[in-house]
């Protein structure tokens, strides 16, 4: 029997704390380098920014001989073609979804839903509650990490203690963690999450210009792209490896990890 497709969000009400590069992150290092098969729905209308980089993606492997030699290469020793990335309106995301497992010609382990940032969008709650797993990167902001709080909050009463929903668990990420702040106040805003009955990984995702590195006419190594995997010299150090670990025991194992 074969296993059913996740249906993931990385999902925030707040923007600029990475929710479409770690969706892109994600997908791109376990479709590229870990084997599974994965497909995105970019319901963040209007910018549909996820679509974007993939045209831009796009326009540079066919324009530009060093991609081109890059994508050609690795398509060749994966066997696979990239990743399908759909455009979709939140309250049409699912009915995309199963649009997508329909047609494909593989069976899909994952597809990520990059959702708009406010609850009060139509659709944004009820695809919310279609998702199996739902993670939600937070930073040491102070207004930042209320909101996400708020926001995750809402979730876990509304869907997830209700059973209103298909979801699982929701976990938050700490993203942007910059090496020189206090450990101390990590600690003390762990405290308040676990006394808010929330689960937060245990890997995180350090604040460095790497995650930044998209396709460009200067050939640099790349780390964010939705055509071709993270250079392997940049993950070092990144954790992305360590976060794609411990979201795969979460999502595979159907519990904390």
């Amino acid at each position: 029997m074969k296993e059913k497709t996740l249906f993931i969000a990385v999902s925030t009400q707040k923007g600029g704390i990475g929710k479409t590069a770690l969706t892109v992150l994600l997908s791109s290092y376990l479709h590229y380098s870990q084997g599974y098969n994965v497909a995105v729905i970019d319901c963040d209308y209007p910018q549909y920014s996820i679509n974007g980089m993939r045209l831009r993606d796009k326009q540079a492997v066919t324009e530009d001989s060093y991609y081109k030699s890059l994508f050609y290469k690795q398509s060749k020793s994966l066997n696979k073609r990239a990743y399908p990335i759909e455009v979709s309106r939140a309250p049409e995301a699912i009915e995309t979804a199963k649009k997508i497992i329909r047609e494909s010609e593989i069976p899909l382990d994952f597809i990520f839903f990059d959702l708009p940032g406010t609850m009060n969008a139509k659709g944004v709650l009820s695809t919310l509650a279609q998702m199996d797993y739902i993670f939600t990167p937070i930073t040491a902001d102070r207004m930042v990490l209320e909101s996400s709080l708020e926001y995750a909050g809402l979730i876990n009463e509304q869907i997830i203690t209700t059973g209103k929903g298909n979801i699982k668990g929701l976990h938050l990420l700490w993203n942007l963690v910059d090496a020189r702040e206090n450990n101390h106040l990590y600690d003390v805003y762990e405290q308040v999450i676990a006394e808010l009955g929330l689960q937060i990984m245990k890997s995180y995702l350090p604040d460095t210009k790497r995650f930044r590195h998209e396709i460009t006419t200067e050939h640099k190594p790349i780390f964010r792209s939705t055509l071709l995997p993270a250079d392997k010299r940049l993950i070092k150090g990144s954790n992305l490896d360590e976060v794609a670990d411990e979201f795969l025991k979460i999502v595979k194992g159907g519990g904390n990890g």
